[in-house]
């Protein structure tokens, strides 16, 4: 596959990435310099932030005084996409969009080469807001950057006999996962999210995190993942 000029790429990045303890700043630091090398060559982006352990911590800390309901805890993890958002907008500078994007339906016209997006509503995932936009964008795929490399039928750190996928049609994916969505559910792409993906015909690709393998992807060339269509 040859690299097409102009793309525009939709990502839901994973917070355990950019906050997996402490804020990761050798991964923001490759990644702003991989995606700056793709925006010179034409290509723009619209990345989605999740949570990570900063939206974890604040639902642990709230549960802990009080017995919270999963909208509650769901806002505590919406408000902690914004604070990586933020922070995401913030090291691209000049190339992002100065406003981040919460609603995925909204009529969106940007200029610039980056596009930041954080959580919207309670009851899924920033997954769920990045296949919107996509959607929206007329993006055939979405681009999912997370702590988990493959898809697997079991939890490969619990079984070291756990079969990883290369492909998967959605119908199959969604056998492998709970279909209810729950506030800080560990799921290689969420059950909403996936269930929209299959109605409009999404491509998802499951990456992990390794920067060398993602230009891959992006260059055209063979990659470590799932894709599931």
């Amino acid at each position: 596959m040859v690299h097409k000029m102009g793309r525009t790429i939709v990502m839901s990045l994973g917070g355990s990435l950019i906050m997996p303890g402490k804020i990761d700043i050798d991964f923001l630091n490759g990644f702003r310099k991989l995606i700056l090398k793709f925006i010179k060559k034409g290509d723009k982006f619209v990345i989605f932030c999740g949570g990570g352990k900063i939206a974890r911590w604040y639902q642990e800390a709230g549960s802990s005084v009080l017995k919270l309901t999963n909208e509650d805890l769901d806002w505590l993890g919406i408000h902690a996409t914004k604070l990586n958002a933020n922070l995401l907008k913030t090291i691209f500078k000049d190339e992002a969009e100065s406003f981040i994007i919460e609603d995925p339906n909204a009529d969106i016209k940007f200029k610039k080469n980056v596009l930041i997006g954080a959580g919207w509503k309670p009851g899924w995932s920033t997954d769920y807001d990045a296949v919107l936009v996509a959607k929206n964008l007329n993006v055939g795929e979405v681009v999912n950057m997370s702590n988990i490399d493959y898809v697997y039928d079991k939890d490969p750190n619990k079984d070291k006999n756990a079969k990883r996928f290369e492909e998967l049609s959605w119908e199959d994916y969604r056998k492998l996962i709970s279909g209810e969505w729950s506030a800080g559910l560990n799921s290689p792409f969420d059950p909403i999210a996936s269930k929209e993906a299959q109605k409009n015909e999404t491509k998802v690709i499951v990456i992990g995190k390794d920067l060398g393998n993602l230009e891959n992807y992006l260059e055209g060339g063979e990659f470590k993942g799932t894709v599931i269509e």
